[in-house]
């Protein structure tokens, strides 16, 4: 079969999923979802549009509501891709397949450590993952200030801006930080895994939305005010503000990557197999994400603040997004 019978058979299959006409609708890729991927896919996106193919649109919705608009359905109505601070959950992979999006390719693309951030004017701290859960547990002793969880932290009221529930920041923080917080304090039984990850609801914590910048301006105009975001919003700002230490170590390219990091995490994106080679440029934007330009040692992406997956899983990662690995098989 030659390409071009191939690809007329393929929008024929795509098209049944949508209104007669609807294939011809688009010719840009649609992506949604996480706020952390979303600056290293927007940099992609626009390498993309250098090469002949329209610049795919770019929507931060958070992961999980990026996982809801990914999982609605298949058809040009539906994003082709889904950024991701978090591997997909069982949920989400039982929701696409009621709506039929079966045949999802995963790609990891990097890590990440999630940056418990203050302004640059602002004394650094380090914290425990116990003094956190304290500060920021609805289940916790809500103390007023910082000095009342240890006489060593600062005598001010605690502030933090934190991600919102469809954020998978806030799903990695509420894994990593939350959980092992609420073990420390010898709760995690009697409350269990929910309870231990409910924040405060005095004013205590905020939650902030997905406007990552948005954070990044109140903190720098805010001494006392702490923000839960990604590393790269902390990389590329460092002007204004700061990383706490956590657990004795600071963040950085080589602690996360090391995953010395107590707050480290690897980040994804996902796409459907089904829209690929329909939706003009797919195949060639996973291509450039996982590209030695794009995410190798001296990729453009590092510039950024991602951190590179070391060598044997940046290889496995490639070999999968040429053959269109599916997490379902």
């Amino acid at each position: 079969m030659n390409l071009k019978r191939k690809m007329f058979g393929l929008a024929v299959l795509f098209a049944a999923t949508v209104p007669y006409g609807a294939v011809q609708a688009r010719d840009t890729i649609q992506i949604v979802g996480s706020s952390t991927v979303y600056p290293f896919a927007t940099v992609v996106a626009e390498k993309l549009g250098k090469k002949n193919f329209n610049t795919p649109v770019i929507e931060s919705t958070g992961t999980g509501g990026g996982m809801k608009l990914f999982c609605a359905g298949l058809g040009v109505k539906y994003p082709d891709f889904t950024n991701a601070s978090r591997a997909i959950k069982k949920s989400e992979v039982e929701l696409c397949a009621k709506n039929g999006v079966t045949g999802i390719i995963e790609i990891i693309i990097g890590n990440d450590g999630i940056a418990f951030s203050n302004s640059a004017n602002s004394a650094p701290f380090n914290f425990t993952k116990e003094q956190l859960w304290k500060a920021m547990a609805e289940h916790g002793p809500k103390p007023k200030t910082w000095s009342q969880i240890d006489p060593s932290l600062p005598d001010v009221a605690i502030k933090i801006m934190a991600p919102p529930p469809t954020s998978g920041t806030r799903d990695a923080w509420n894994s990593l930080v939350m959980k092992a917080g609420c073990k420390s304090v010898g709760k995690y039984d009697d409350l269990g895994k929910k309870k231990c990850a409910v924040f405060r609801e005095d004013g205590a914590v905020e939650e902030a939305g997905e406007n990552d910048t948005l954070i990044v301006k109140r903190l720098a105009a805010d001494p006392e005010a702490f923000g839960i975001f990604g590393f790269s919003f902390l990389d590329q700002n460092r002007d204004q503000i700061q990383g706490s230490t956590i657990e004795g170590v600071e963040i950085s390219l080589d602690t996360i990557q090391s995953y010395e990091y107590p707050i480290a995490r690897p980040l994804f994106f996902y796409a459907k197999k089904a829209h690929v080679n329909v939706v003009p440029g797919m195949q060639e934007y996973m291509d450039e994400f996982v590209s030695d330009n794009a995410v190798g040692e001296y990729g453009y992406l590092m510039d950024r603040g991602l951190v590179p997956l070391e060598s044997k899983s940046l290889s496995e990662v490639r070999t999968n997004v040429s053959s269109l690995k599916t997490i379902d098989g």
